[in-house]
């Protein structure tokens, strides 16, 4: 009898009870284990390589940019917008004698536009989704993929490779996809991913989306991503510009909070506001009347030179910024607006 009680008090150390073997391991946290520098090397190494030639929209360059886009999206099982897949073709027009080649793609404009001379570049969005419970609200989260080409009458470096400008802002869209994807659970709102195009001529793709898309009435947030990667102050490499509508203080809390609780790396500079129309593809759907929050680092010395190199982002930063941006959209995608 003795030897019996002694088994079972062994077996009592030993053996971990059945209720404390379950995965106790939250699904924000689950979503947070999957974000790392290992991925945002590999994308943003590629999408900056000398191989892609600046990305230009319209270009051959830009459409493998878009083509790799793809590959990724397919292969961690994500959804496509469309019903014929990831990507949403469009022109996108500008005057002949317009020497900012700024493209167009509203109609009224695009008709002034064919009167005369002109260009046309074929420009395509990448779109991926997660359905949620309510589809009646949905939340966006975007970056632009392009940038600014090559120069071949450039002296030495001829490439705007843009590894800030905005290859930093695209791995953060596809790793957050992951997260969500990663977390097992259904999101109450839809979650649009959205890769733009044409953001360096006239913001085309984001103005195109919010122009056609049928349920644009729905949106009832925007995450944007241009350029996260860099520091604007070498004395305080953790700074982060964080811009958010004015009436939307709970982003800044919800950031306050995150960076204590999850340990994440950042000194956020808040700049809540009442207008949020500046140069980025947040400007549409703040124009559409959605909630919109901004991840940005500010300006650098490399800022649309042929210097904006993959070597000189920083990458703890721009991925304790991924992180943070994961939590707060996991956040507008499970709570009411």
């Amino acid at each position: 009898m003795k030897k019996i009680f002694l088994l079972l008090a062994l077996l009592l150390v030993f053996v971990e009870p059945a209720e404390a073997k379950k995965d106790k391991t939250t699904p924000e946290q689950k979503g947070l284990q999957t974000i790392n520098v290992a991925t945002a090397k590999a994308h943003v190494e590629f999408l900056a390589s000398d191989w892609l030639k600046g990305r230009e929209a319209g270009t051959e360059w830009g459409h493998i940019a878009g083509e790799y886009l793809v590959s990724v999206l397919k292969l961690m099982g994500a959804t496509p917008l469309m019903e014929d897949g990831f990507v949403q073709h469009f022109d996108a027009y500008s005057a002949y004698n317009d020497k900012t080649r700024t493209y167009h793609v509203a109609p009224a404009k695009v008709r002034q536009i064919k009167t005369n001379p002109h260009r046309v570049a074929h420009m395509r969005n990448i779109l991926a989704k997660i359905d949620g419970k309510n589809p009646d609200e949905i939340v966006v989260i975007g970056a632009h993929y392009d940038h600014l080409g090559y120069d071949p009458m450039l002296a030495e470096d001829q490439i705007y490779n843009g590894a800030d400008d905005n290859a930093s802002g695209v791995q953060a869209v596809l790793q957050i996809l992951k997260a969500f994807l990663s977390t097992g659970m259904q999101p109450e709102h839809t979650v649009i991913f959205a890769l733009w195009d044409g953001e360096e001529c006239g913001l085309c793709g984001s103005k195109y989306f919010v122009n056609n898309f049928a349920d644009i009435k729905k949106v009832k947030g925007y995450m944007n991503f241009d350029m996260i990667g860099r520091n604007n102050m070498e004395h305080r490499p953790q700074q982060l510009k964080y811009l958010y509508l004015a009436k939307d203080s709970i982003y800044a809390t919800w950031l306050k909070e995150d960076i204590e609780k999850y340990s994440l790396g950042l000194d956020p500079d808040f700049h809540p506001s009442d207008d949020l129309s500046g140069g980025s593809d947040q400007v549409p759907f703040f124009n559409a009347g959605a909630s919109v929050v901004w991840y940005h680092t500010d300006g650098h010395a490399d800022y649309h030179k042929p210097s904006d190199h993959a070597e000189r982002i920083n990458w703890e930063k721009m991925v304790d910024i991924t992180k943070a941006a994961f939590l707060c959209m996991w956040k507008m995608a499970n709570n009411p607006f």
